[in-house]
């Protein structure tokens, strides 16, 4: 069985397969719908061969499909009509949880992504929990993405940056109770000094999750969340900052 793998980022969006592990990018961006990124990934790929599709995809998963729209792209990403357009069996994962399934290696392990926004998911001895930390309270009323994503690499500078990723690295280590942490997304090579409990995520991360996701399938139980959607127009409201 030969696989496409599709990850979703807010600045690249990155093409693979069985055959072609050095993945093609596409720039994406505030701008970039789903069609937009069917269109292009179907005229590079147009002369790759594979059987079954998976998309990491950088919001919530429920049942194969998008659960809300993503932050750092257009609209239009919960209705499109995936399977129709690429006419392959798709399977469907949060971005993060991709790219920790590929750098998995066993025990607890928290995944952190630093890219354009903030990536995360755990693993618990072969189960893969997506998260959704990014837009948790932080400081001074600003999330942890705002601190950690590219927002805070641009505005508070490299030095300050990585002060509050190993700060927030370890808050997010002691509250989930994790062996060890990997550490991924554009921006992580950026670090250093990491202590030894913390994993420099690879390249090829996603791509190798991409490939487990189907290869693997019956071995791994992938816990999706929400557990049940949001009737439309529900809004939880977020607690107050204590």
């Amino acid at each position: 069985m030969k696989i496409l793998i599709i990850d979703i980022g807010g600045t690249h969006v990155k093409v693979a397969s069985t055959d072609q592990r050095v993945p093609v990018k596409i720039l994406s961006g505030p701008t970039m719908t789903a069609a937009d990124m069917a269109r292009e990934v179907l005229a590079v790929t147009k002369s790759w061969d594979y059987d079954c599709i998976s998309i990491g995809y950088p919001g919530p998963v429920f049942h194969d499909h998008p659960l809300a729209e993503p932050h750092n792209l257009a609209p239009g990403w919960i209705d499109f009509p995936y399977q129709k357009t690429f006419g392959k069996p798709i399977r469907f994962i949060n971005d993060a949880a991709m790219q920790a399934l590929g750098g998995y290696r066993g025990g607890r392990m928290l995944f952190l992504g630093v890219g354009t926004g903030l990536g995360s998911a755990m693993i618990v001895d072969g189960n893969v929990i997506p998260l959704e930390l990014a837009h948790l309270p932080y400081r001074k009323g600003r999330t942890y993405e705002e601190y950690i994503g590219l927002e805070g690499l641009e505005r508070r500078g490299k030095k300050l940056w990585r002060e509050s990723v190993l700060d927030i690295i370890d808050l997010l280590k002691a509250a989930l109770i994790c062996d060890s942490v990997l550490l991924g997304g554009g921006n992580a090579k950026l670090m250093k000094g990491l202590p030894h409990h913390v994993i420099l995520g690879s390249n090829s991360n996603a791509i190798e999750g991409g490939l487990r996701l189907w290869q693997n399938a019956d071995e791994l139980k992938v816990l999706f969340q929400p557990e049940e959607p949001q009737a439309a127009g529900s809004k939880k409201k977020a607690r107050s900052k204590r």
